[in-house]
């Protein structure tokens, strides 16, 4: 199929969308498909530009900028985005390309006009990949109101939804949330997250000469914002402070990062270590000198959400300590799957507990981190999730 891949980031960003979107079109073409991923640029100069990124055809389009700017700004800009992509695709050589099917990630929310306009023009099928259920976490986490501005974001989220003919969520529970905001009969399933496995490859950060060295490390990679509630792991460490066996490594960049900076330096925390975002490649490395895997997801959200910073975990061989919201389906399956532990809520005493067991268990930590290694091949590769979003693209007569 000649499909239309839409994203508003892909590599080089870092970022695990990015990666994710990657690993994807790259198994599109393995699997003799022909994606195009069209993404953002506000960075370029020129209003278009088309390059090859791993055999794939990206088109960058010049934007206005989205990220890390206001929330004002930002929301103003992701509204223009779909017309400005549109724009610069029907200006591009790509404008009379005959699509068979249409592929967006969401975030963002905002993209949804640009897919009606261009299901019009040739008659395909869309697949809308639902990462976050966006507004709505935000007023779990106490960012934003049930006000104006709230419903205008449900407005578009909506809008979104119904120009979709299949949406993909990460969980079962998702899906009940998502069908809420869908046009009946709408077709909802379960895609779960997916990862392709990195090459074993050596880092940069050499743990073993730093404030780390010999401990029992305890690694955070990835976005350390509000939705994270990222209070809970620097929590964690001061009571460990005494432990001098045990360490906690925080990688990456967001929002909260210089405000936990902060309270590490003001509590004298000598078992932490934080490390500004690194290039993907070198993961794999600094994760091979860990020993858990830490997910934090704020215990204030109602919505569902399977990490990709979790497929990071598992194809690395870190057991998993979860602190996650009470309900969510990620619960479920690090204890029924038997890769790590987890707590729901907001019991920082039982997370103290969990992450003792782990430090003082070896022979638990293998054990888990063997189950996670075969979870990641079986449950969440790129090849499945591509032959899932092309059954869906197919016409409905046509789907298995």
């Amino acid at each position: 199929m000649r499909l239309l891949v839409i994203v508003d980031t892909y590599v080089p960003a870092r970022i695990s969308g990015a990666l994710q979107m990657r690993d994807l079109v790259r198994e599109m073409r393995a699997q003799g498909h022909d994606p195009t991923v069209v993404v953002p640029a506000p960075e370029q100069t020129e209003g278009w530009r088309i390059e090859h990124v791993d055999g794939v055809e990206v088109l960058r389009v010049k934007t206005l900028q989205t990220k890390d700017i206001g929330k004002a700004r930002r929301a103003l800009a992701e509204w223009w985005l779909p017309y400005g992509l549109l724009q610069g695709l029907r200006r591009s050589p790509l404008a009379a390309t005959q699509w068979d099917g249409l592929v967006w990630y969401s975030p963002t929310i905002f993209l949804g006009p640009m897919v009606r306009a261009l299901k019009r023009q040739w008659g395909a099928r869309g697949y809308l990949i639902l990462r976050d259920l966006f507004p709505d976490w935000t007023v779990d986490a106490g960012i934003m109101r049930k006000g104006l501005v709230y419903r205008w974001f449900k407005r578009v989220e909506r809008q979104q939804y119904a120009v979709a003919d299949v949406i993909g969520v990460q969980t079962p529970a998702n899906a009940a949330l998502v069908r809420l905001d869908s046009p009946p009969g709408a077709s909802i399933e379960v895609l779960n997250n997916w990862l392709a496995a990195p090459p074993a490859t050596a880092s940069s950060i050499d743990l073993a000469t730093g404030p780390l060295a010999g401990r029992t490390v305890f690694a955070y990679t990835g976005n350390m914002g509000v939705a994270q509630g990222m209070d809970c792991l620097v929590d964690l460490a001061l009571r460990l402070r005494d432990r001098e066996d045990v360490g906690f490594l925080f990688v990456g960049r967001g929002s909260e990062v210089p405000r936990l900076r902060r309270i590490v330096t003001e509590q004298g925390l000598e078992n932490v270590m934080f490390v500004d975002e690194v290039d993907a490649h070198e993961i794999p490395g600094l994760l091979a000198q860990c020993h858990v895997g830490l997910i934090a997801l704020d215990p204030r959200h109602t919505t569902h959400n399977i990490p990709g910073k979790l497929l990071t975990y598992l194809h690395a061989g870190l057991p998993v300590l979860a602190r996650i919201n009470a309900g969510n389906d990620l619960e479920d399956l690090i204890h029924s799957e038997g890769v790590g532990l987890a707590v729901s809520g907001d019991d920082q005493d039982r997370l103290l507990a969990h992450a003792c067991t782990m430090v003082d268990d070896a022979v638990a930590r293998e054990r888990m981190a063997c189950k996670g290694r075969e979870l990641g091949q079986r449950m969440f590769s790129p090849a499945q999730a591509v032959r899932q979003v092309i059954a869906g693209l197919q016409p409905t007569g046509a789907r298995p």
